[in-house]
């Protein structure tokens, strides 16, 4: 634990401790759930993973016993694998909570679970242990963390924006090997390591565990290309007929495979924004890797130099802003789904990024350029709807908050 970077989830997870009965920690391979687990003050934890296979043979072949062979409180990781074990912690928890209400027993957290199949995990516990478990979603570290500073949640009210405090500003050549090199602990802990070994390993583990478990792919090759033409795509707006032709594959095996890289957080998909008063927009969400370090090596840069100059560097510009914040939210507390769109209508109009927050929009362009023109031209679109809209953003490599009018901002990344 020297080199563990102390997590801003850890302030909200431990609000939930003593609420919530079971707390679940969803996220894809390597991000640090169990790592975050292990931070705990509790040091009587114990832990038990269902990746080891006996372990889960045992939990699988009789999960009541499995369950009393271990003190509680008690972290299952990767306890997807073993579902049965559901119906056995809910009758661990109503017993609690049945002490707690007539024999003045004390209520605690007894049970802290991991996953990395999101949809999976999450259907389950819903049914299972509804009202009883607190949910979180972990994803790779975010600047603030690595940067040790402190994380609050985004809005972009400019009045809010000019009391944050900047992470460490980065040159363009510094920010796109940050971009190059991704968010996932192992690789920030170890500078030196190599970090095309780590993804590849990474990428092998997660083939084996996760999407061999979710589908049955037939052809691997397929759908290594399925998941490198992605990797191109980031920040684009989602078209499964025109990755289907590019891959050779149908445009409902394509919904599939994404479906599964949505579920153990690979990716995100950013949903358009709408309301009655909006006229002709564009339904498909848009892509983005929650890693741009994978994302990178799917799609097979050597170098970060390379990415920098490369055609998708203002892409993989936008992924890494979007991303941060995405992470920003989750690490709050929030679901980031509730408050992050975009913005595109038929006459090819778009705004990068919507922030919904208190019911007021605020319009954010991303640039990687540090003087970026007419970068608010399509903000106008959200005016005279009956849409309170707040101030605009963006979100740029400029040195210094910049007004560009009464209404909009250009703002330095460094203040996410």
């Amino acid at each position: 634990m020297s080199n563990y970077i102390k997590r801003t989830i850890e302030k909200k997870l431990n609000s939930m401790i003593g609420v919530f009965p079971v707390i679940m920690i969803t996220g894809s391979l390597g991000v640090g759930k169990t790592t975050l687990l292990k931070s705990l003050k509790n040091k009587n934890i114990t832990f038990v993973s269902l990746d080891n296979m006996l372990i889960r043979a045992k939990a699988k072949e009789d999960p009541e016993q499995f369950l009393k062979s271990y003190d509680t409180p008690l972290v299952i990781d990767e306890f997807q694998y073993v579902p049965e074990l559901l119906i056995y912690i809910k009758i661990k928890v109503d017993e609690m909570l049945r002490k707690a209400l007539f024999e003045n027993a004390c209520n605690d957290t007894i049970y802290y679970l991991t996953g990395s199949q999101v949809f999976e995990t999450m259907e389950d516990v819903s049914e299972s242990l509804a009202g009883r478990v607190g949910i979180l979603d972990l994803y790779g570290l975010s600047t603030r963390e690595i940067d040790g500073r402190l994380e609050d949640l985004f809005i972009p009210d400019i009045n809010l924006i000019k009391k944050r405090e900047r992470v460490n500003k980065l040159s363009e050549k510094q920010l796109f090997k940050r971009i190059f090199n991704g968010s996932y602990p192992s690789v920030v802990n170890d500078d030196k390591g190599d970090r095309e070994v780590f993804y590849e390993e990474l990428f092998r583990t997660y083939m084996e565990r996760d999407v061999r478990k979710a589908i049955n792919v037939k052809d691997e090759y397929k759908f290594i290309m399925f998941i490198s033409c992605l990797a191109t795509l980031t920040g684009q707006e989602y078209n499964a007929s025109k990755i289907a032709s590019t891959v050779g594959i149908d445009s409902k095996t394509v919904d599939e495979w994404l479906s599964v890289l949505k579920n153990t957080n690979i990716i995100y998909l950013l949903q358009p924004y709408s309301n009655n008063n909006l006229s002709k927009v564009v339904k498909r969400p848009k892509i983005y890797f929650m890693d741009t370090g994978l994302s990178c090596y799917l799609a097979r840069y050597v170098s970060s130099e390379t990415l920098q100059v490369s055609v998708y560097s203002g892409a993989n510009f936008e992924t890494y802003v979007v991303s941060e914040i995405i992470k920003n939210f989750a690490n709050n507390g929030k679901n980031a789904k509730r408050y992050l769109y975009y913005y595109r209508d038929n006459n090819q109009q778009e705004i990068d990024l919507i922030i919904n927050y208190d019911n007021v929009i605020y319009p954010i362009e991303i640039k990687k350029n540090s003087n970026p023109s007419n970068a608010i031209k399509n903000f106008n679109v959200l005016k005279n709807k009956n849409i309170n809209v707040g101030n605009g953003l963006v979100l740029c490599m400029i040195d210094e908050i910049f007004k560009v009018d009464d209404d909009n901002y250009y703002v330095p990344i460094d203040y996410i």
